[in-house]
């Protein structure tokens, strides 16, 4: 399953700090590798299959194959199209988030900085790299399949859940996960018809204050005109025109201190359409100057009094509140009640930990449409076990050691299987930290080689061996293909003065390729 961004966010505009981390965890490399006393690198094809198109799968490869171009790569999708959250989870008007430093490969030219997607699109132009798009493994193709034709599997296919507040009322109408409401605005196949009832609604509730929470109050804000430049889907620019939300209300456990939020973030929503209210004064030292930078910058824009005239939306903040009911009239969401905590140590602390407050009167909010921006989880793909690969589910991962798989027992190695991005650490972080996470896992990989290749001496023929147990059966997507759906979606884009408009539907985007 793809990652939806968030924040975690899902992105925000970190990229500037990306030549650091890349330099960095180069020099760290060399330095591992150099010390290992491995077998000889082979001069055969080493096969990887690489499971997830997002940024993990794609800095992976990009490192691999630096390190050790005689790599084949088959990255398996189950989408048509590549890209993960870059194309799903950075909202569309935050474009310059897809921008990123240059990772050089071998044999391709440094540029000071490119777009994310075109960085990819170099690592996919390589005559050892192969993209298999529309495949559900697990579904269309038993996992254990492709096991006999690779030296080593990565799973970097992210984390498409959403986790639950189980309180009272959960499951009511016009209740949804921000990552639902995410992958509506960004088109994600499958969450066109998400049931939003914006045209009858005037106060929405989101509880969570990380950055994925910033950008859903954002959007729900937003004047259409602002998006209509950008590559946000006609029938979501139709649905968001008829939008009657006045005000956002963000609920978060703990303080504006402990929050998860950015300073871009929260400026991003003041301008002259929206409105972000201050928020009491007691939540933040009375010297300013104690604080953090960052911190100190996020309080001043808190403080800061609500421009004249008011802008008839607005965003509200309320902390120290833990969602226990959604109340109902008639079946469907009216309110949102919390119930007070209060700070167990340093308030001022970032990591400080709250408590209930049972002496405090519990906060109700009106709530026409209600989200949840509480963090993602994944799942096991179908058929783990038969490659003995364990999964986690209380923590969503997959056990691993610096990338390398381990049994949940003893904590043993499971040899040729790797795990990248939020299947990996769990779903926390940006882009940047996705990238450091899947070169430390491609470093792991590379180092492995020799002694891989030693045990298993025949080349197993990758996708070319797989294709041929399933064709006729599953209509897979090319590269060549997906570009073809892009230039589609360019071609619609350019008519409507935009990037491109995004085919929403899996049908229609094989209705390109097919007629």
């Amino acid at each position: 399953m793809l990652a939806l961004s968030s924040s975690s966010y899902i992105c925000h505009n970190c990229f500037k700090s990306l030549r650091d981390v890349s330099v960095s965890a180069k020099n760290v490399s060399r330095r591992r590798l150099s010390s290992l006393s491995s077998p000889s690198i082979p001069t055969r094809p080493f096969r990887l299959a690489i499971i997830g198109s997002g940024p993990a799968g794609f800095y992976a490869a990009s490192r691999v194959l630096r390190e050790h171009n005689k790599t084949v790569i088959d990255m398996y999708e189950q989408l048509p199209v590549p890209f993960g959250l870059v194309r799903f989870g950075v909202a569309p008007d935050h474009p310059e988030v897809k921008v990123t430093s240059t990772l050089p490969l071998q044999n391709l030219a440094n540029r000071p900085s490119q777009n994310c997607q075109d960085r990819f699109e170099e690592i996919a132009s390589l005559p050892n790299f192969n993209f298999i798009g529309n495949i559900r493994l697990g579904q269309d193709i038993a996992l254990s399949t492709l096991r006999p034709h690779y030296d080593a599997i990565l799973f970097a296919y992210g984390a498409s859940n959403d986790r639950l507040l189980n309180i009272p009322g959960e499951n009511l109408p016009n209740i949804l996960s921000a990552r639902e409401f995410v992958a509506w605005y960004n088109g994600l196949p499958g969450f066109s018809n998400l049931p939003l009832p914006l045209s009858k609604a005037r106060n929405a509730v989101i509880i969570g204050q990380g950055n994925v929470a910033l950008d859903v109050a954002r959007i729900l804000l937003s004047d259409v005109s602002e998006l209509r430049k950008t590559d946000t889907p006609e029938p979501v620019l139709a649905a968001l025109s008829q939008n009657t939300c006045e005000t956002v209300h963000i609920v978060g456990r703990r303080g504006p201190i402990q929050a998860a939020f950015t300073i871009k973030e929260l400026r991003e929503l003041t301008t002259s359409s929206r409105a972000l209210q201050p928020v009491p004064r007691t939540y933040f030292p009375a010297d300013l100057k104690t604080l953090p930078r960052a911190r100190k910058r996020i309080a001043e824009l808190l403080l800061k009094p609500v421009p004249s005239p008011t802008p008839p939306r607005s965003t509200e903040l309320h902390f120290l509140a833990a969602p226990t009911t959604f109340n109902s009239e008639d079946g469907v969401l009216s309110s949102t009640t919390f119930s007070r905590t209060r700070f167990i140590n340093d308030p001022f602390d970032p990591i400080a930990r709250v408590e209930a407050d049972n002496t405090a009167q519990s906060l109700t909010l009106p709530s026409d449409i209600a989200f949840r921006s509480i963090g993602y989880t994944a799942s096991a793909i179908p058929g783990l076990e038969a490659l003995d690969v364990p999964f986690n589910s209380a923590r969503g991962i997959i056990p691993n050691t610096q990338g390398r798989v381990v049994t949940s027992g003893n904590g043993e190695v499971v040899p040729g299987m790797y795990v990248a991005g939020w299947v990996k650490r769990g779903p926390t972080g940006v882009i940047a930290t996705t990238m450091a996470d899947a070169f430390e896992t491609a470093d792991a990989i590379v180092a492995d080689i020799g002694q891989i290749a030693e045990e298993k001496q025949s080349d197993g023929g990758g996708w070319e061996a797989v294709s041929a147990q399933i064709r006729d059966k599953v209509r897979t997507v090319s590269w060549a293909e997906w570009k073809a759906i892009e230039a589609e979606e360019r071609r619609r884009g350019e008519k409507l003065g935009k990037p491109r408009e995004k085919i929403t539907s899996v049908e229609e985007m094989l209705k390109v390729l097919d007629g």
